[in-house]
């Protein structure tokens, strides 16, 4: 038995099965849950109203009102109750239609201990990570980025609670993940929540710096540095002064920069080109990447000692993919936002619509969602968005199969993608790999690479 620390959660428990109930009511109090038990549903729901708990554990077959009623009526007294069904008898069907209507999870009979503290501990996870995703909330003025990051996955629970904890640090912070999962967003969110909250928040993408002017970029410029350096330039560190710069594609900056920047991590002071004055700033670096950088670290490509100072505190942000939950709330919060920017009577989307959206992976993530439910909603003909109103609707529709391997497919689907993209974008490169949730670095590889122009 695992016996770990005392979850102290307040637990009604409803088992018209009197040995099984008092049973599971001792090992329950034993882990440090407060416990309340009730032979039916009818008496449990009635004392539900009158007292408060954070999970109830319900038997699904008794008599008088069973598992599925009893779930109904909790969620209508309180959505944030947890519900655990308990069947000895359940089907795979009674399964899916108690969490089709939210149930936290079942288990069978004879319960296992150990399974139910497992599912018991989650909870509790999830009560505390909630807890400190609404304090990050309350940290925040009304119009916030945070406002933005639309979720209900457990994935993106942890990431919000992660930035809470974070945010009123010094450390650097590395954001890792594909491109168009909203790194972005969340440096915000960090800086937004954090004392630097009144101070600039600078965006570098260092993919879009030319090598050559990547000096004066960061640390800024005297007069005559160079040829055409006709004025003064200040740098991206001394914009950032008391605030939060965020170096967005970090393992595209170039080998011998790196050095400068460490320097500036362990100083705190830097020069700018053509001049001798060392001028200090106050800044907070949060870098990102969708890069594996510490195989660019093993090859000798990225300094190990700059990662290390800015991989102290890792965010991990995952791919939509992993996320499907996210995606409904997602494609809703789209169609309003888009629909209000282009002044389109566009309320919703159909089953179907949504069917398709939910059976994607999405290479571009959130970034292509968006782009995808944009387009859609400007060429809608009605006020709901159908199957046939949305972009790349011939890649969302490609089914897989066996005689080929996965590289092939891959790229198959790859080169289908950039070809609509292509052709769509009327043959701007830039906007293409923007519609695709690409850079346009990785688009020209991949157009040389397959060939396609």
């Amino acid at each position: 038995m695992i016996m770990s620390k005392s979850l102290n959660l307040a637990i009604l428990l409803i088992d018209d099965d009197t040995s099984h109930r008092e049973i599971l009511s001792g090992f329950l109090k034993k882990i440090g849950c407060q416990v309340n038990s009730y032979p039916s549903g009818e008496e449990g729901i009635s004392a539900l109203k009158n007292r408060y708990a954070d999970v109830v554990i319900s038997d699904f077959r008794m008599p008088g009102m069973n598992g599925l009623e009893v779930l109904k009526q909790v969620k209508e007294i309180n959505s944030e109750i947890q519900v655990i069904i308990l069947t000895a008898y359940g089907t795979i069907e009674d399964s899916v239609e108690a969490m089709k209507m939210g149930a936290w999870d079942y288990l069978s009979k004879p319960v296992d201990l150990d399974e139910l503290e497992c599912k018991l501990k989650k909870i509790s996870e999830h009560k505390i990570l909630k807890k400190e995703n609404e304090i990050l909330h309350l940290q925040l003025p009304g119009e916030s980025v945070v406002s933005d990051i639309v979720y209900k996955s457990k994935l993106m629970d942890k990431v919000l609670n992660l930035v809470a904890r974070v945010s009123n640090s010094q450390s650097a912070i590395l954001i890792l993940g594909e491109s168009g999962t909203g790194k972005e967003m969340i440096a915000k969110a960090i800086h937004q929540t954090s004392p630097r909250k009144d101070g600039p928040f600078v965006v570098t993408n260092c993919a879009a710096i030319p090598e050559t002017l990547f000096e004066s970029e960061l640390f800024g410029r005297e007069k005559g540095a160079y040829t055409g350096a006709h004025e003064s330039f200040k740098g991206r560190f001394e914009i950032a002064d008391g605030g939060t710069l965020f170096l967005d594609e970090v393992a595209d900056i170039p080998y011998n920069i790196q050095v400068k920047l460490l320097r500036f991590i362990q100083e705190k002071e830097f020069q700018r080109l053509g001049s001798t004055q060392v001028i200090r700033a106050d800044v907070r670096i949060i870098s990102a990447t969708n890069i594996d950088i510490e195989k660019l670290v093993n090859d000798g490509k990225f300094r190990s000692d700059l990662f290390f100072r800015l991989n102290v505190i890792p965010i991990h942000v995952p791919p939509l993919r992993d996320r499907r939950e996210d995606i409904p709330l997602l494609v809703n919060h789209f169609i309003e936002k888009h629909a209000k920017i282009n002044k389109r009577n566009i309320k919703e989307i159909s089953s179907e619509g949504l069917d398709s959206l939910m059976r994607y992976d999405y290479p571009g993530n959130v970034r292509e969602l968006e782009n995808i439910i944009e387009r859609a909603v400007i060429l809608a003909r009605g006020s709901i968005i159908t199957r046939e109103d949305l972009p790349l609707g011939r890649s969302l529709n490609i089914s897989a199969s066996l005689s080929e391997t996965l590289p092939d497919q891959v790229e198959k689907l790859e080169k289908s993608l950039i070809r609509i993209a292509l052709q769509q974008s009327n043959g701007i490169q830039a906007r293409a790999a923007e519609m695709l949730g690409i850079t346009d670095r990785m688009l020209r590889y991949k157009i040389k690479k397959y060939q396609l122009l």
